[in-house]
């Protein structure tokens, strides 16, 4: 397996510069998730650690030796990319034992692990069939044999989820999270979906602009996000931003309402107060701190969306587990969960609670 180290790395393209000082360390079978809208450069350091991409500038190191001009086949990393590539003229068999077949590996010794494989990804029954005959997710499943087999030191996902559909994106995720547990391999994993990202990462690593914005657990990205960007790019739904005031006491809103905000160690500096839709509880007209007229209603079976309209304030997205006895046009209390409210300065970063 592999510890994997980024030293201030830069990425040009002529005087474009898409990403900056990228100072990253991960840990020997350690699974990291990069994540970031388009353009942000997730993919392009991806494949800059593939050896896909030259660096240029700064150090990438794996297991303390500099890789920078190290060719991608003697890295020893496997990537598994969005396209699952496979060999439409072969069977299973040989398109995950292929790498060792060009390398002149023995038969018994390629038979052996291309079996071993085939039972980690259960594709057992299904060794003797060419790619056309086999599902989107076995075809992926194919994609990660090939990568086994090859037992490299870190494993490289570049979106290998986008092309199925929402079942078979579920089941893959599974089976994606079982073989990290099983191999116990370093794994770096590109993705636009945030449940990939929440459910599957040791750590998440967010990127917007061409700069790391913030790196920590999931549970840290959500609850303790370092600047408006991230609290509203982690989660889903997103994030509620309303613009405030900073005082002394608390913050106070444009419509006139007043939060005491005890946990925070200042406040004096907010300009923004971020709350979760899934931390604003509905309660009777005239009760709590806003009043709400609920515009469109959202029933997904094991939560309810409320998207409502507060004046003076403009539109809140409230989100509740269960049915909600709520529909279109009703009158409705909101109270802020203030223990799990955000504030944000004018640079969008996070003011901290206190010690």
């Amino acid at each position: 397996m592999a510890r994997i180290e980024l030293r201030d790395v830069v990425k040009r393209y002529g005087g474009v510069e898409v990403l900056r000082d990228i100072n990253l360390d991960i840990q020997d079978g350690e699974f990291i998730v990069l994540v970031g809208p388009s353009g942000c450069g997730k993919s392009t350091l991806l494949r800059m650690i593939a050896g896909l991409e030259p660096i240029t500038a700064g150090d990438f190191k794996i297991d303390g030796e500099r890789m920078n001009d190290v060719r991608p086949r003697d890295r020893d990393i496997a990537m598994v990319f969005q396209s699952y590539a496979l060999y439409p003229h072969m069977d299973v068999a040989r398109n995950m034992g292929f790498s060792m077949e060009i390398r002149k590996d023995p038969a018994e010794e390629r038979k052996s692990r291309v079996a071993q494989a085939a039972e980690t990804l259960g594709l057992s029954k299904l060794v003797d069939r060419l790619p056309k005959a086999l599902s989107g997710g076995q075809r992926q499943r194919v994609a990660m044999g090939r990568a086994i087999i090859r037992d490299p030191r870190a494993f490289l996902f570049d979106e290998p989820l986008s092309n199925l559909d929402a079942a078979l994106r579920v089941e893959m995720r599974l089976e994606i999270a079982r073989l990290h547990q099983q191999l116990g391999a370093t794994m770096i994993y590109v993705t636009h979906d945030q449940v990939e990202a929440l459910t599957l990462a040791d750590r998440i690593v967010v990127l917007n602009g061409g700069d790391i914005q913030q790196v920590g657990s999931p549970l840290d990205l959500y609850e303790r996000p370092a600047n408006k960007f991230v609290a509203q790019f982690i989660g889903s739904p997103t994030m509620n931003i309303l613009p405030v005031a900073g005082a002394d006491s608390g913050i106070m809103a444009r419509n006139g309402m007043m939060l005491t905000l005890d946990h925070m160690r200042d406040t004096t500096s907010a300009v923004d107060l971020g709350i979760r839709p899934e931390h604003l509880d509905v309660v009777n007209p005239g009760e709590g701190d806003l009043t709400a007229v609920a515009d469109v209603v959202e029933r997904l079976g094991s939560d309810t969306n409320i998207y409502a309209n507060v004046e003076g304030l403009g539109p809140l997205l409230v989100r509740k587990h269960g049915n909600i006895p709520v529909r279109n046009g009703d009158r409705l209390g909101l109270r802020v969960q203030t223990q799990n409210a955000h504030i944000f300065d004018a640079k969008g970063v996070a003011l901290r609670p206190a010690a």
